[in-house]
């Protein structure tokens, strides 16, 4: 088989995209079936071993792309970034169409049994996720057979954030985890990817991919502002100001803001690892 990126290439030895066929070798080529994540939060898994740690997440109501059903799990691509991976079968349903009309805005939010706050909280959902409403009553909007959300905490599905920095700071404190994308937990590229894309832009997932196709290089020496995203091996920052960097790490175990200064002078006393570009956004 030719080579090529396993996480963004719907491919394997045995099966393959159809749009890929005469430029992959595969077994069979097959044209994939609509769905979407039917849980608050889903682990995208590089093989179908349930001990494997996930590459990303998937968040409610996210799209997907579904090639193979076997043994109970699904072989999918993520529709919003391209992600190739293992869901759990019970994560995942057949949906046909695009249903989904609004999405969380808040960093997390209760679904409730009635249009109450004083009633029974059944489940959580986190920010980004995405939600079909087909009723709004007292404050709440319905997205499901007794499942009601406060309805400050969601938006329409087209909203776009302007300041896309701001939804990142609002993850100050969360706990880091490798492959996380939620307010239970994230990593450094996840950070980047759900807030560019509360601001409407799209972004790939992981930090090397962000580093070689996200905005434009700057030089060295170039003065920073807010928005640029610095990156190093393996991980990537955004600058809330001219010297202060937002990052999760695995240093703090956290979202955490400090100064530019001192996550370069440590990162690269830890790591032997310099920064190794400076990316600025165009306007929009």
């Amino acid at each position: 088989m030719s080579s090529y990126d396993r996480r963004l290439t719907a491919a394997r030895p045995d099966l393959a995209a159809e749009h890929l066929r005469g430029t992959i070798d595969a077994e069979r080529f097959v044209t994939p079936q609509p769905g979407r994540i039917s849980v608050a939060l889903a682990d995208l898994l590089p093989r179908p071993d349930a001990k494997a740690s996930p590459d990303t997440q998937l968040l409610h109501g996210e799209r997907v792309d579904i090639y193979d059903q076997a043994d109970g799990w699904v072989w999918v691509q993520a529709a919003n970034d391209g992600y190739v991976g293992y869901l759990s079968g019970d994560t995942v349903e057949p949906a046909p169409q695009a249903t989904a009309t609004h999405r969380v805005a808040t960093l997390g939010t209760n679904i409730y049994s009635t249009p109450s706050l004083k009633t029974r909280v059944t489940g959580q959902l986190p920010f980004g996720s995405e939600v079909s409403v087909s009723e709004t009553r007292d404050g709440h909007v319905r997205i499901g057979p007794d499942q009601w959300l406060p309805e400050p905490h969601v938006v329409p599905i087209d909203h776009r954030t302007t300041d896309w920095v701001s939804v990142a700071e609002m993850f100050l404190g969360v706990p880091y985890l490798w492959g996380g994308r939620s307010n239970l937990g994230l990593d450094c590229s996840a950070l980047v990817q759900l807030a560019r894309q509360a601001g409407g832009h799209a972004c790939l997932r992981d930090s090397d991919m962000q580093a070689e196709r996200e905005a434009e290089t700057l030089a060295p020496d170039a003065p920073l502002r807010r928005g640029d995203l610095i990156f190093w091996r393996g991980h990537v920052g955004i600058m809330t100001d001219p010297a202060m960097l937002l990052h999760a790490n695995g240093h703090h175990m956290a979202v955490v803001r400090e100064p530019l200064a001192d996550a370069i002078q440590r990162i690269q006393a830890a790591e032997d690892s310099p920064v190794t570009r400076r990316a600025r956004f165009a306007a929009t």
